[in-house]
């Protein structure tokens, strides 16, 4: 794996968001406070976990690992981001531009994945509740877990050599808060027509297939939750269910638009915006949705605010 075409360009310049002082401190300010609370509500949801053994169950297992990716995820891009709010010289070498857009695809396909692990998880639960102890023992999580990671490499992997073997020997000014491919592509003085196929044909292969994946596991929940005949019971399904279609709508559509449009469309105000939403805003609400319409996190937190000692 070379990469010996970056030519001249040593490092890059991140243009971020706006150049006004006063702006960016606002801004500084506002991101410091939304990446401090992202990393204590998704780092209270698996303390919570770890410690209550009635949570000890492979849907809060794959919640945690989603927790564990979230805060990962934001800590790829949001201390950079807020290094250049405040330092003059805004530039990222460019071994470590490489290293961000590695690491943040390697998090970004993987909560892709997951997010359908876990409707696979919600499929079973509910559709074959007699069989779900066997159908999703801890030996099969962790497969699936493991699964999960390895195309999560393998598709940050073609990603970034094929983004990053390019020439950039023109501008090297990145019109984005952190090295992502469509805007590291736009700096190459090469034709991109190659990588915009291929990160189409990635996108439909790591975005549509878990999507189709998600949306195929909800079309049979929906159906069984319909026959069952008890209104409680089936308000109890449906609200098992709703945390992870709204966290599924949050993260995808952003990321669709981001990795499957065509070259021609790219606009980096947009851009910048739909990363933030995809990237920060999901992982901030991750844990408010899924602890307030649970009352399971939310019995174990009143636990731990009461002085009691989870049940282990």
């Amino acid at each position: 794996m070379t990469m010996q075409n970056h030519s001249s360009v040593s490092e890059f310049i991140l243009l971020g968001f706006s150049s006004e002082s006063q702006v960016r401190m606002a801004l500084f300010t506002f991101f410091l406070l939304l990446y401090l609370i992202t990393l204590l509500g998704n780092g209270l949801i698996i303390t919570l976990i770890y410690l209550d053994s009635h949570l000890h169950t492979p849907m809060y297992f794959f919640l945690s690992i989603l927790s564990v990716v979230d805060m990962s995820y934001v800590t790829t891009t949001m201390p950079q981001m807020l290094v250049n709010m405040v330092c003059p010289r805004r530039t990222i070498s460019w071994g470590a531009c490489v290293a961000q857009m590695f690491i943040f695809l390697v998090l970004g396909i993987a909560e892709c994945v997951l997010y359908a692990i876990m409707a696979y998880d919600r499929y079973v639960a509910i559709c074959f509740p007699l069989h779900y102890t066997l159908l999703m023992s801890r030996p099969i999580c962790i497969k699936m877990v493991t699964v999960c990671w390895s195309i999560s490499i393998s598709g940050a992997l073609i990603y970034t050599v094929f983004t990053m073997h390019l020439p950039y020997c023109g501008s090297y000014e990145i019109n984005h808060f952190f090295c992502e491919v469509p805007a590291v592509l736009k700096l190459a003085c090469a034709d991109t027509s190659f990588n915009d196929w291929l990160d189409f044909i990635l996108g439909f292969i790591l975005l549509l297939v878990p999507l189709s994946l998600i949306l195929t596991s909800y079309v049979h929940i929906f159906a069984s939750i319909l026959r069952i005949r008890s209104s409680q019971g089936r308000l109890k399904s449906f609200s098992t269910c709703a945390s992870h279609v709204t966290v599924v709508t949050m993260f995808y559509g952003p990321a669709m638009i981001m990795y499957m449009r065509p070259g021609s469309w790219y606009d980096p105000e947009r851009d910048k915006k739909l990363a933030l939403f995809y990237n920060v805003v999901s992982a901030f609400l991750n844990p408010i949705i899924y602890s307030l319409r649970n009352k399971d996190v939310k019995g174990a937190f009143l636990k731990v605010l009461s002085g009691r000692q989870p049940a282990q």
